[in-house]
């Protein structure tokens, strides 16, 4: 009777041995298990983090740029191309934006005259409708793009920056009477070029006057640093 109760007793041990032991590595595999979820959660946590700092840098990056900002930078040759492509984002942003301002920065050689007039008469137009308009000198701002530089509220140059101002150019070919007509032509728009030029200088100095850029100007390319551009009234400040 106590041989059987011996054994009764030692089966029951090994029977909670065994199950203690199942339960240990019960709960050793479901901590595991916890491990292995939490781990993956921080990664999860990790990338969502990376992806969100990923996202507010791309979203700064473009909130950064010059068209956030209503910048517009010219910096090709005064033609039908350039002057229709800065015209159209700058009519985007006037619609967008009523009475916004508007900065150009302009580094140009100059080209073609009656383009050039195009783009001053669309400022000219923006400016009544209630827009400023500032255009920055960066580079050079020469022939033509000198004269586009005058249509700003303010007229800024760099300090490293050049303007180059000279008389209208034009080539002809063919009769007599065809060469008088395009100088004609050319005399009006140079006439307009002057008187540009010398409504806003004179008003900063005096001694700027029609003739005193001809004077300076005739059959030579007339160049200035930001320092005598500023003294003699063609630009507003350098910066």
């Amino acid at each position: 009777m106590a041989g059987e109760t011996r054994a009764v007793k030692a089966v029951t041990s090994v029977e909670e041995k065994q199950k203690f032991s199942a339960e240990a590595e019960a709960a050793h595999e479901e901590a595991l298990l916890h491990r292995q979820e939490a781990r993956k959660e921080k990664a999860e946590a990790e990338q969502a983090e990376i992806l969100l700092a990923s996202k507010k840098r791309a979203e700064a990056d473009e909130l950064a740029k010059n068209q956030h900002h209503k910048v517009y930078v010219f910096d090709k040759d005064v033609n039908e191309s350039s002057v229709k492509t800065c015209i159209s984002q700058l009519q985007t942003w006037a619609r967008q934006t009523p009475n916004c301002d508007i900065e150009i920065q302009i580094n140009s050689p100059g080209g073609d005259i009656v383009e050039g007039f195009a783009l001053i008469d669309f400022l000219d137009d923006l400016r009544v409708k209630g827009h400023t308009i500032n255009i920055v000198a960066l580079g050079m701002a020469a022939s033509m793009a000198g004269v586009i530089l005058q249509s700003g509220d303010t007229r800024i140059m760099g300090k490293n920056a050049l303007l180059l101002i000279h008389e209208a150019s034009f080539g002809a070919a063919g009769s007599v009477g065809k060469v008088e007509d395009r100088v004609k032509l050319v005399k009006i728009m140079q006439n307009r070029i002057l008187d540009i030029f010398t409504e806003r200088a004179v008003a900063k100095n005096a001694k700027t006057t029609k003739k005193f850029i001809e004077k300076n100007w005739l059959r030579t390319d007339w160049w200035m640093d930001a320092s005598t551009a500023l003294k003699l009234g063609f630009v507003d400040e350098v910066r």
